[in-house]
């Protein structure tokens, strides 16, 4: 029986809830928001609405795309500003990666800064090689993914290695979501086939290397299947291309899987959303108890 995305969310905003009780301080976070892109739009909305029922203040501000750099700096600099979230696409260009690092990273709850990107990439999951310091963030989407799939059984829940023995293809390598979900599972253990537009890649302990192997090839091998391809040109997985028992789950705002396969899958999950905006409170909070709370100087 599918354990929905909201499900899962609201278990994770139970938790947050009482800490965030208990720190006997409000928290803030804002959002910046340049352009009228509807999925924006409607993360914009999840993110003030799951403020607002956790107690964290949520204030939305728009900007023309030119003077959103500056915006972040002026936010940077608050310190009643405790997270901040940029609703991408801005530009849909390399300007996009640049704004991700004029964010505080101390501020960044999506997890998208160069800083907590190299320490994912180097799987270092603890900041400055103590617990005490406090835990790196990483990739909201990303670690949702993850939190569904162990709700639904598709992933371990605990150990090391919790995906150790499983195959698994994902078609998406961005820098947003799809190359750190690929780096995570498979330092959990996965061996991880990874799709773009450039070709496969096989993603084992952490690491990537070039790999010839067809799309139909890497289904038939695959345990789990994700897909998060935003074009309506992306061949649809149909399901004969699907293995038994395969476990497929679509985070794409477009349907990634046909009818059929969504029907032959073991289990289908459609959407990730509300998970990824309760990672980015529970992110939240990790970023106040690490930076704020404490006054750390890093």
């Amino acid at each position: 029986m599918l354990v929905l995305p909201r499900v899962v969310a609201e278990r994770y905003r139970a938790e947050i809830r009482q800490e965030i009780r208990a720190l006997g301080t409000q928290l803030k976070v804002v959002g910046f928001l340049a352009g009228d892109y509807g999925p924006s739009l409607t993360y914009a909305e999840y993110t003030k609405n799951a403020c607002e029922e956790l107690g964290i203040a949520y204030e939305l501000r728009t900007s023309s795309r030119l003077d959103l750099e500056q915006s972040i700096v002026k936010a940077n600099e608050d310190p009643s500003i405790h997270g901040i979230m940029v609703y991408y696409p801005i530009f849909g260009n390399e300007q996009d990666r640049y704004l991700k690092d004029v964010v505080d990273y101390r501020k960044d709850i999506e997890g998208l800064h160069s800083f907590w990107i190299r320490k994912l990439y180097e799987n270092e999951r603890i900041i400055d090689g103590t617990e005490a310091v406090g835990k790196a963030v990483v990739p909201c989407t990303a670690l949702a993914t993850l939190k569904v799939l162990e709700a639904n059984g598709a992933y371990g829940g605990s150990g090391t290695r919790p995906a150790e023995h499983k195959t698994v293809t994902i078609f998406n390598r961005s820098e947003v979501v799809g190359r750190p979900l690929a780096v995570m599972m498979s330092n959990d253990g996965a061996r991880v086939y990874s799709f773009d537009e450039f070709g496969p890649l096989l993603y084992e302990s952490g690491q990537a290397r070039e790999i010839h192997i067809s799309r139909g090839d890497a289904l038939k091998e695959s345990d789990i299947v994700i897909t998060g391809v935003p074009s309506k040109a992306f061949p649809k997985i149909e399901a004969e291309e699907l293995s038994p028992h395969t476990i497929c789950l679509n985070f794409a705002t477009i349907k990634n899987f046909t009818p059929e396969a969504e029907e032959a899958a073991e289990l289908f999950i459609p959407r990730v959303g509300p998970a990824t905006v309760a990672m980015c409170m529970r992110n939240t909070l990790r970023l106040y108890r690490t930076y704020h709370a404490k006054q750390v100087v890093v």
